[in-house]
Protein backbone atom coordinates (compact mmCIF):
# COMPACT_ATOMS: atom_id res chain seq x y z
CA UNK A 1 0.00 0.00 0.00
CA UNK A 2 1.26 3.39 -0.84
CA UNK A 3 2.29 6.49 0.97
CA UNK A 4 -0.32 8.72 0.70
CA UNK A 5 -3.25 5.89 0.58
CA UNK A 6 -2.12 4.59 4.23
CA UNK A 7 -1.87 8.32 4.84
CA UNK A 8 -5.42 8.93 3.66
CA UNK A 9 -6.99 5.62 5.14
CA UNK A 10 -5.50 6.79 8.67
CA UNK A 11 -6.99 10.56 8.34
CA UNK A 12 -10.33 8.95 7.34
CA UNK A 13 -9.92 6.31 10.57
CA UNK A 14 -8.95 9.24 12.70
CA UNK A 15 -12.52 11.54 12.02
CA UNK A 16 -14.48 8.49 12.13
CA UNK A 17 -12.88 7.70 15.36
CA UNK A 18 -13.42 11.21 16.38
CA UNK A 19 -17.12 11.34 15.26
CA UNK A 20 -17.54 8.08 17.74
CA UNK A 21 -15.43 9.30 20.33
CA UNK A 22 -17.85 12.71 20.38
CA UNK A 23 -21.06 10.54 20.83
CA UNK A 24 -19.95 7.78 23.49
CA UNK A 25 -20.83 8.13 26.89
CA UNK A 26 -22.90 8.06 29.47
CA UNK A 27 -25.30 10.03 27.08
CA UNK A 28 -25.02 8.56 23.88
CA UNK A 29 -25.88 10.69 20.99
CA UNK A 30 -25.74 9.58 17.48
CA UNK A 31 -23.26 10.55 14.99
CA UNK A 32 -25.84 12.56 12.61
CA UNK A 33 -26.81 14.65 15.65
CA UNK A 34 -22.91 14.85 16.51
CA UNK A 35 -22.65 16.07 12.99
CA UNK A 36 -25.62 18.12 13.42
CA UNK A 37 -24.74 20.03 15.99
CA UNK A 38 -21.21 20.68 15.51
CA UNK A 39 -22.26 22.26 12.15
CA UNK A 40 -25.04 24.58 13.59
CA UNK A 41 -22.82 25.34 16.60
CA UNK A 42 -20.13 26.37 14.41
CA UNK A 43 -20.56 27.00 10.94
CA UNK A 44 -24.51 27.70 11.70
CA UNK A 45 -25.48 24.93 9.26
CA UNK A 46 -29.11 23.86 8.79
CA UNK A 47 -28.28 20.13 9.55
CA UNK A 48 -30.70 17.39 11.25
CA UNK A 49 -33.85 18.38 13.49
CA UNK A 50 -34.19 19.50 16.38
CA UNK A 51 -31.64 18.63 19.14
CA UNK A 52 -32.06 19.17 22.66
CA UNK A 53 -29.87 21.97 24.73
CA UNK A 54 -28.59 19.44 27.09
CA UNK A 55 -27.21 17.28 24.05
CA UNK A 56 -25.17 20.71 22.55
CA UNK A 57 -24.15 21.64 25.84
CA UNK A 58 -22.04 17.88 26.04
CA UNK A 59 -20.97 18.10 23.09
CA UNK A 60 -19.75 21.70 22.65
CA UNK A 61 -18.67 22.40 26.35
CA UNK A 62 -17.62 18.60 27.46
CA UNK A 63 -16.53 15.76 24.76
CA UNK A 64 -14.89 18.30 21.66
CA UNK A 65 -13.18 20.22 23.12
CA UNK A 66 -11.40 16.71 25.55
CA UNK A 67 -11.57 15.03 21.67
CA UNK A 68 -9.91 17.73 20.24
CA UNK A 69 -6.93 18.01 23.00
CA UNK A 70 -6.53 14.40 23.06
CA UNK A 71 -6.21 14.40 18.89
CA UNK A 72 -3.37 17.73 19.52
CA UNK A 73 -1.78 16.22 22.31
CA UNK A 74 -1.01 12.41 20.15
CA UNK A 75 0.40 13.93 17.45
CA UNK A 76 2.45 16.67 18.96
CA UNK A 77 4.08 13.52 20.94
CA UNK A 78 4.39 11.41 18.12
CA UNK A 79 5.66 13.87 16.02
CA UNK A 80 8.20 15.07 18.51
CA UNK A 81 9.00 11.39 19.11
CA UNK A 82 9.76 10.84 15.56
CA UNK A 83 11.44 13.83 15.42
CA UNK A 84 13.89 12.79 18.37
CA UNK A 85 14.61 9.43 16.88
CA UNK A 86 15.75 10.80 13.82
CA UNK A 87 17.91 13.89 15.51
CA UNK A 88 19.68 11.11 18.10
CA UNK A 89 19.85 8.72 15.43
CA UNK A 90 18.06 6.46 18.47
CA UNK A 91 15.11 4.24 17.76
CA UNK A 92 14.51 4.50 21.37
CA UNK A 93 14.26 8.20 22.78
CA UNK A 94 10.85 9.60 23.54
CA UNK A 95 9.42 12.92 23.28
CA UNK A 96 10.52 13.45 26.95
CA UNK A 97 14.54 12.43 26.79
CA UNK A 98 15.58 15.96 27.31
CA UNK A 99 13.79 15.97 30.71
CA UNK A 100 10.85 17.57 29.36
CA UNK A 101 8.11 15.42 31.47
CA UNK A 102 10.16 16.11 35.15
CA UNK A 103 10.65 19.27 34.07
CA UNK A 104 6.98 19.87 33.65
CA UNK A 105 6.11 17.72 36.55
CA UNK A 106 8.13 19.89 39.20
CA UNK A 107 6.29 23.05 37.67
CA UNK A 108 2.92 21.71 37.27
CA UNK A 109 3.53 20.60 41.18
CA UNK A 110 5.05 24.09 42.61
CA UNK A 111 2.00 25.62 40.96
CA UNK A 112 -0.44 23.66 42.92
CA UNK A 113 1.34 24.71 46.17
CA UNK A 114 0.50 28.25 44.79
CA UNK A 115 -2.74 29.87 45.71
CA UNK A 116 -4.27 30.09 42.33
CA UNK A 117 -7.48 30.87 42.01
CA UNK A 118 -10.10 32.49 39.34
CA UNK A 119 -9.35 33.75 35.90
CA UNK A 120 -5.65 32.42 36.42
CA UNK A 121 -6.96 28.84 36.89
CA UNK A 122 -9.48 28.91 34.26
CA UNK A 123 -6.91 30.32 32.29
CA UNK A 124 -4.48 27.64 33.40
CA UNK A 125 -1.69 28.29 35.43
CA UNK A 126 -0.78 25.12 36.73
CA UNK A 127 -0.35 23.81 32.80
CA UNK A 128 1.68 27.97 32.45
CA UNK A 129 3.85 26.24 35.30
CA UNK A 130 4.23 23.13 33.79
CA UNK A 131 5.28 24.69 30.47
CA UNK A 132 7.74 26.66 31.60
CA UNK A 133 9.26 24.18 33.70
CA UNK A 134 9.31 21.88 30.85
CA UNK A 135 11.43 24.72 28.53
CA UNK A 136 13.43 25.29 31.55
CA UNK A 137 14.50 21.34 31.86
CA UNK A 138 15.37 21.38 27.90
CA UNK A 139 17.32 24.41 28.58
CA UNK A 140 19.42 23.05 31.04
CA UNK A 141 20.17 19.81 29.13
CA UNK A 142 21.16 21.90 25.85
CA UNK A 143 23.50 23.86 27.74
CA UNK A 144 24.98 21.15 29.71
CA UNK A 145 24.85 19.15 26.77
CA UNK A 146 25.91 21.38 24.12
CA UNK A 147 23.15 20.74 21.86
CA UNK A 148 25.25 21.19 18.33
CA UNK A 149 26.80 19.13 15.67
CA UNK A 150 29.64 16.31 16.75
CA UNK A 151 28.62 12.97 17.47
CA UNK A 152 30.38 13.21 20.94
CA UNK A 153 27.86 15.83 21.77
CA UNK A 154 24.96 13.81 20.53
CA UNK A 155 25.72 10.95 22.25
CA UNK A 156 26.26 13.09 25.38
CA UNK A 157 22.56 14.05 25.42
CA UNK A 158 20.69 11.04 27.00
CA UNK A 159 23.27 11.06 29.07
CA UNK A 160 22.96 14.02 30.56
CA UNK A 161 18.69 14.29 30.00
CA UNK A 162 18.67 11.20 32.53
CA UNK A 163 21.12 13.34 34.70
CA UNK A 164 19.02 16.04 34.96
CA UNK A 165 15.22 14.39 34.92
CA UNK A 166 16.70 12.47 37.72
CA UNK A 167 17.97 15.57 39.84
CA UNK A 168 14.40 17.12 38.68
CA UNK A 169 12.64 14.31 39.91
CA UNK A 170 14.34 14.35 43.21
CA UNK A 171 13.10 17.77 43.71
CA UNK A 172 9.36 17.01 42.69
CA UNK A 173 9.86 13.91 45.53
CA UNK A 174 10.25 16.84 48.03
CA UNK A 175 7.61 19.17 46.78
CA UNK A 176 5.10 16.18 46.90
CA UNK A 177 6.50 15.86 51.12
CA UNK A 178 5.20 19.32 51.59
CA UNK A 179 2.30 19.21 49.15
CA UNK A 180 -0.23 17.70 52.02
CA UNK A 181 -3.68 17.89 50.45
CA UNK A 182 -2.45 19.10 47.00
CA UNK A 183 -0.98 15.71 46.78
CA UNK A 184 -3.77 13.38 44.98
CA UNK A 185 -3.97 16.48 41.95
CA UNK A 186 -0.05 16.22 41.82
CA UNK A 187 -0.45 12.11 41.02
CA UNK A 188 -3.31 13.20 38.91
CA UNK A 189 -1.03 15.48 36.45
CA UNK A 190 1.57 12.32 36.68
CA UNK A 191 -0.86 10.25 35.53
CA UNK A 192 -1.92 12.06 32.63
CA UNK A 193 -5.54 12.95 31.76
CA UNK A 194 -7.96 15.00 29.73
CA UNK A 195 -10.74 16.23 32.42
CA UNK A 196 -11.70 19.26 32.52
CA UNK A 197 -9.95 21.00 29.35
CA UNK A 198 -11.42 23.86 28.73
CA UNK A 199 -11.96 25.91 25.05
CA UNK A 200 -8.83 28.62 26.52
CA UNK A 201 -6.87 26.01 27.59
CA UNK A 202 -7.36 23.75 24.30
CA UNK A 203 -6.62 27.21 22.59
CA UNK A 204 -3.48 28.13 24.11
CA UNK A 205 -1.83 24.88 24.04
CA UNK A 206 -3.55 23.94 20.16
CA UNK A 207 -1.76 26.53 18.39
CA UNK A 208 1.99 26.40 19.91
CA UNK A 209 1.27 22.55 19.02
CA UNK A 210 0.27 23.34 15.39
CA UNK A 211 3.03 25.49 14.83
CA UNK A 212 5.92 23.21 15.79
CA UNK A 213 4.31 20.16 14.35
CA UNK A 214 3.85 21.79 10.69
CA UNK A 215 7.48 23.19 11.15
CA UNK A 216 9.18 20.02 11.64
CA UNK A 217 6.87 18.03 9.01
CA UNK A 218 8.62 20.79 6.82
CA UNK A 219 12.09 19.72 7.54
CA UNK A 220 12.18 16.40 6.67
CA UNK A 221 14.52 16.78 3.91
CA UNK A 222 16.94 18.16 7.08
CA UNK A 223 15.98 14.73 9.22
CA UNK A 224 16.13 12.30 6.47
CA UNK A 225 19.94 13.68 6.23
CA UNK A 226 20.54 13.00 10.22
CA UNK A 227 19.94 9.23 9.90
CA UNK A 228 23.26 9.07 7.57
CA UNK A 229 25.00 10.77 10.26
CA UNK A 230 26.66 14.10 10.76
CA UNK A 231 29.15 14.28 8.35
CA UNK A 232 26.55 12.24 5.54
CA UNK A 233 24.19 14.91 5.91
CA UNK A 234 27.09 17.77 5.71
CA UNK A 235 27.74 16.54 2.55
CA UNK A 236 24.26 16.75 1.40
CA UNK A 237 24.21 20.75 1.93
CA UNK A 238 22.52 20.52 5.44
CA UNK A 239 23.73 23.29 7.93
CA UNK A 240 23.93 20.56 10.61
CA UNK A 241 24.15 22.64 13.57
CA UNK A 242 21.55 25.34 12.61
CA UNK A 243 19.07 22.54 11.37
CA UNK A 244 19.38 20.58 14.86
CA UNK A 245 19.08 23.34 17.15
CA UNK A 246 15.59 24.18 15.10
CA UNK A 247 14.52 20.63 14.86
CA UNK A 248 15.33 20.48 18.72
CA UNK A 249 13.47 23.60 19.84
CA UNK A 250 10.32 23.04 17.86
CA UNK A 251 10.52 19.27 19.19
CA UNK A 252 10.62 20.68 23.09
CA UNK A 253 7.73 23.37 21.73
CA UNK A 254 5.29 20.93 20.19
CA UNK A 255 5.81 18.58 23.47
CA UNK A 256 6.58 21.08 26.66
CA UNK A 257 2.85 21.87 25.11
CA UNK A 258 1.41 18.82 25.02
CA UNK A 259 2.97 17.87 28.70
CA UNK A 260 0.54 21.08 29.66
CA UNK A 261 -2.70 20.96 28.56
CA UNK A 262 -2.62 16.89 29.16
CA UNK A 263 0.02 15.87 31.82
CA UNK A 264 2.67 13.52 31.72
CA UNK A 265 1.28 10.70 28.65
CA UNK A 266 3.81 8.58 28.07
CA UNK A 267 4.40 5.50 25.47
CA UNK A 268 2.96 7.73 22.82
CA UNK A 269 6.00 9.64 21.32
CA UNK A 270 8.24 5.78 21.59
CA UNK A 271 5.40 3.60 19.71
CA UNK A 272 3.69 5.65 17.21
CA UNK A 273 6.73 6.41 14.97
CA UNK A 274 7.68 2.35 14.98
CA UNK A 275 4.47 1.50 13.70
CA UNK A 276 4.77 3.98 10.89
CA UNK A 277 8.00 3.27 9.65
CA UNK A 278 6.53 -0.12 9.81
CA UNK A 279 3.81 1.07 7.39
CA UNK A 280 5.75 3.40 5.10
CA UNK A 281 9.70 3.05 5.39
CA UNK A 282 12.22 5.22 7.67
CA UNK A 283 11.68 8.24 5.07
CA UNK A 284 10.84 11.09 7.88
CA UNK A 285 9.16 13.06 5.10
CA UNK A 286 6.72 10.07 5.48
CA UNK A 287 6.66 8.83 8.64
CA UNK A 288 6.03 12.44 9.97
CA UNK A 289 2.19 12.69 8.87
CA UNK A 290 1.42 9.15 9.47
CA UNK A 291 2.89 9.28 12.91
CA UNK A 292 0.73 12.31 13.54
CA UNK A 293 -2.30 11.00 12.49
CA UNK A 294 -1.21 7.73 14.34
CA UNK A 295 -0.39 9.53 17.82
CA UNK A 296 -4.00 10.96 17.62
CA UNK A 297 -5.87 8.11 16.69
CA UNK A 298 -3.97 6.28 19.72
CA UNK A 299 -4.44 8.64 22.68
CA UNK A 300 -7.95 9.21 21.12
CA UNK A 301 -8.56 5.21 21.09
CA UNK A 302 -6.89 5.43 24.62
CA UNK A 303 -8.51 8.51 26.20
CA UNK A 304 -11.97 6.78 25.13
CA UNK A 305 -11.27 3.83 27.00
CA UNK A 306 -9.90 6.46 29.80
CA UNK A 307 -12.95 7.68 30.64
CA UNK A 308 -15.37 4.71 30.32
CA UNK A 309 -13.56 2.72 33.33
CA UNK A 310 -12.71 6.33 35.03
CA UNK A 311 -8.78 5.90 35.11
CA UNK A 312 -6.15 8.33 33.68
CA UNK A 313 -5.31 8.10 29.71
CA UNK A 314 -1.64 7.75 30.75
CA UNK A 315 -2.70 4.41 32.40
CA UNK A 316 -3.97 2.73 29.06
CA UNK A 317 -0.97 4.16 26.99
CA UNK A 318 1.03 2.36 29.46
CA UNK A 319 -0.44 -0.76 29.64
CA UNK A 320 0.10 -0.28 25.36
CA UNK A 321 3.14 0.73 25.44
CA UNK A 322 4.88 -1.34 27.77
CA UNK A 323 4.60 -4.82 26.14
CA UNK A 324 4.94 -3.03 22.62
CA UNK A 325 8.23 -1.67 24.04
CA UNK A 326 9.28 -5.29 25.16
CA UNK A 327 8.66 -6.82 21.94
CA UNK A 328 10.92 -4.17 20.13
CA UNK A 329 14.07 -5.39 22.58
CA UNK A 330 12.89 -8.81 21.38
CA UNK A 331 13.01 -7.92 18.39
CA UNK A 332 16.19 -6.07 18.60
CA UNK A 333 18.00 -9.57 20.34
CA UNK A 334 16.35 -11.43 17.25
CA UNK A 335 18.45 -9.88 14.68
CA UNK A 336 15.98 -7.25 13.24
CA UNK A 337 16.48 -3.36 12.86
CA UNK A 338 14.52 -1.12 15.20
Amino acid sequence: MGVRRTTLLSLAALALVAIGAIGFGVANIAPLDVLAIIGKSLFGLPIGGEISAGSTSIVMEIRLPRILAAIAVGAALATSGAAFQSLLRNPLADPYVLGTSSGAALGAAIAFLLPITGIAWELGGVQLAAFVGALASVALVWRIAGIGSGEERIASVLLVGYAVASLLAAALSLVMLASGANLRAIFGFLLGGLDGVTWPRLAAAAVPIALATLLLARRGRALAAFLLGDEGATHLGIDVRRERRIAVALATLATASAVALAGLVGFVGLVVPHLARLAVGSDPRAVFPLSAIGGALLLLLADTVARTIGVPVGVITALIGAPFLLWLLHRARAGYAL
